[in-house]
């Protein structure tokens, strides 16, 4: 998972406080995962941040279990479900690799804003496949720079040395996708959203 804990602990308040970069987009996206909720559904978020995504579908869900390696994170997170008194989300600083959870918990497994950031891709998608249920529904929304910006990656690499950045990974969204496929899902939705530079990608476990 994410890597350099303390720095996301770092990162946290700032992270909390940051507007969205693309508030059309992010509510597109809401509405698009809300298609596949129900009542009844069990969700979980990893790499779920402070929060946000987690809270804005909970009046749509049963349970959402939203986890993240940041501790700082989580609590920010939990101040705000305290504050909406929202009751059907469970915050836990956890990595996806570590959770407590029998394969087949889950009908959606959410994963926004982190697969650029793993170490091992191939593995967490492995894991999100044992989690959901047959016909469960896997969601991503994940940065693909590909040779975008290939000016900044001598920068972040150094950040990333010395223990001040963390692993930010330059995807392509074909090569993406194939990664999803190959862990056994099918692609439900493939959508290039905020100027061609997001992948929100819908995919489903083959029942």
């Amino acid at each position: 998972m994410r890597t350099n804990k303390w720095v996301w602990d770092w990162f946290a308040k700032g992270y909390a406080k940051a507007p969205v970069a693309d508030e059309a987009a992010y509510q597109e996206k809401l509405e698009i995962t809300r298609t596949y909720l129900t009542p009844d559904s069990k969700v979980l978020e990893f790499g779920c941040g402070t929060g946000s995504t987690a809270l804005a579908h909970a009046p749509y869900v049963d349970q959402i279990r939203a986890t993240d390696v940041s501790r700082k994170m989580i609590a920010i997170a939990q101040s705000k479900a305290d504050a909406k008194g929202v009751n059907n989300v469970l915050f836990e600083q956890v990595d996806i690799e570590s959770l407590d959870a029998p394969d087949g918990s889950f009908d959606m497994v959410m994963g926004h804003s982190i697969l650029h950031l793993l170490d091992d891709k191939e593995a967490v998608l492995a894991r999100v496949h044992d989690l959901l249920k047959p016909g469960g529904v896997f969601v991503s929304s994940t940065v693909c720079l590909g040779n975008s910006f290939w000016f900044i990656k001598p920068f972040l690499m150094v950040g990333r040395f010395i223990g001040v950045l963390p692993l930010v990974r330059f995807l392509d969204q074909d090569d993406l996708v194939k990664s999803i496929e190959d862990a056994g899902f099918e692609i439900d939705q493939n959508l290039a959203m905020s100027q061609e530079k997001v992948a929100f990608i819908v995919a489903k476990k083959v029942a």
